[in-house]
C-alpha cells in the first residue's frame, strides 16, 4: 500500500473520531440547554402552592404582574402564599400588583404573610387574600399617597441664576423645581393625591369587608403595628407561614405537606444580578425617599421621618 493511501486512510479516521466528539459536544450542549429551559419553567406541573415575594421598594414589573397572573389560570397552583417585607413604593406598582394577585384570589385560595413591614403599597398588594397574618411587630398601614417635589429658587436668587420656563399652559410646570408651586397648581396636585388615595381606600375597603368609612378612619397615613392592626381588622392573625400554612390546611383543604415554589419571572442571570445588586438599590432609592428628594410620579410609601410630624 503506498503511502499517499496510507495517509488518505489516516485523514477519514481522523475526521470520523473528529465527527465523534463533535457530535458528542453538540448533543451535550443540547442536553445542558433542554435541562435550564425546564428548570426556567415555573414548577414542572407539580401540584403546589406558590409564594410570591414583595421585598423592597415596589414598581411596576410587567414580568411579575404576568407571572402573578399567569397563576390563576395554572391548574398545578393550589393557591397562593403572598410573602410582604417592603415599605411601599409607587402607586401604579402597587396597583398592578394588587389586581394580579385578585384575579388569582378570584379562583383559588391567597394568603398573606407581613415581615418586618408591609405599609403603604406594601399593605395595597397584602388585601387581596383571604387571610392576613402579621408579626406582632410588623410595621403595617400607612394608608395613604404622597406626591413629593423640591423647589430651589431662593438658592437659585443667591447665586444670581434665573430660570425661565415656557408652558402651552399655566399648569403645565406644576410642580416646579426653579418655581413655587402656584394655589392652582396646588389645589390640581391635592386633586390628584386624593383620587389616588379615595383608590386606595376603596381596595382596602374591599379586601377587609369594611365599609370606606371605616378605612377612612384608619387611613390617615401612620403606620400601626401587628398587634395594634388585628385589634383595627387591618390584618387576621398573628403569626407567620407556619400558621398561614395550618390555615390553609384547615379551612382550604390544601395539605401543609404539599410542595412551595416560589414565582421567579427573570432567568438565572437577571436573578443573579438582582441578588447581587438588589440591596445597593433598595439602600439607595430608601435613602432618597428619606431625604424627601423629587420623585417621578405619586408614591404610597412609609417614611419614618414624615410620621413624626
Amino acid at each position: 500500500m503506498s503511502f499517499e493511501t496510507d495517509l488518505l486512510i489516516d485523514r477519514r479516521r481522523l475526521k470520523r473520531h473528529l465527527f465523534f466528539w463533535r457530535a458528542a459536544a453538540v448533543i451535550a450542549v443540547a442536553a445542558c440547554a433542554l435541562l435550564l429551559f425546564k428548570s426556567e419553567l415555573p414548577f414542572g406541573g407539580r401540584a403546589h402552592l406558590a409564594r410570591l415575594t414583595v421585598a423592597g421598594l415596589i414598581t411596576e414589573n410587567r414580568k411579575l404582574t404576568k407571572a402573578v397572573q399567569d397563576l390563576a389560570r395554572d391548574d398545578a397552583v393550589r393557591g397562593l402564599i403572598v410573602y410582604v417585607d417592603s415599605p411601599g413604593g409607587s402607586v401604579a406598582g402597587g396597583e398592578s400588583l394588587h389586581q394580579a394577585i385578585a384575579q388569582v384570589a378570584a379562583r383559588k385560595p391567597v394568603v398573606t404573610v407581613m415581615g418586618g413591614t408591609a405599609a403603604s403599597a406594601g399593605y395595597m398588594v397584602a388585601v387581596p387574600a383571604a387571610r392576613i397574618f402579621a408579626r406582632a411587630s410588623t410595621l403595617t398601614g400607612s394608608i395613604g399617597v404622597l406626591l413629593q417635589t423640591g423647589e430651589v429658587s431662593g438658592l437659585l436668587d443667591r447665586i444670581g441664576i434665573t430660570a425661565e420656563a415656557i408652558t402651552s399652559g399655566p399648569l403645565k410646570n406644576q410642580p416646579s423645581l426653579t418655581h413655587p408651586t402656584s394655589p392652582e397648581g396646588r389645589a390640581v396636585l391635592q386633586a390628584l393625591v386624593m383620587d389616588m388615595y379615595d383608590q386606595f381606600v376603596g381596595m382596602v375597603a374591599a379586601g377587609r369587608h369594611m365599609p370606606p368609612e371605616q378605612v377612612r378612619a384608619l387611613a390617615d397615613g401612620r403606620a400601626y403595628t401587628g398587634r395594634q392592626a388585628l385589634g383595627l381588622g387591618l390584618v387576621d392573625a398573628i403569626g407567620g407561614e407556619a400558621e398561614a400554612r395550618a390555615w390553609l390546611a384547615a379551612e382550604k383543604a390544601i395539605p401543609e405537606s404539599l410542595p412551595v415554589e416560589d414565582v421567579e419571572p427573570d432567568g438565572l442571570v437577571q436573578r443573579a444580578l438582582a441578588g447581587a445588586f438588589s440591596p445597593f438599590l433598595d439602600g439607595a432609592m430608601k435613602s432618597l425617599l428619606s431625604q424627601g428628594l423629587r420623585l417621578d410620579g405619586a408614591w404610597s410609601v412609609w417614611q419614618p421621618a414624615a410620621s413624626n410630624d
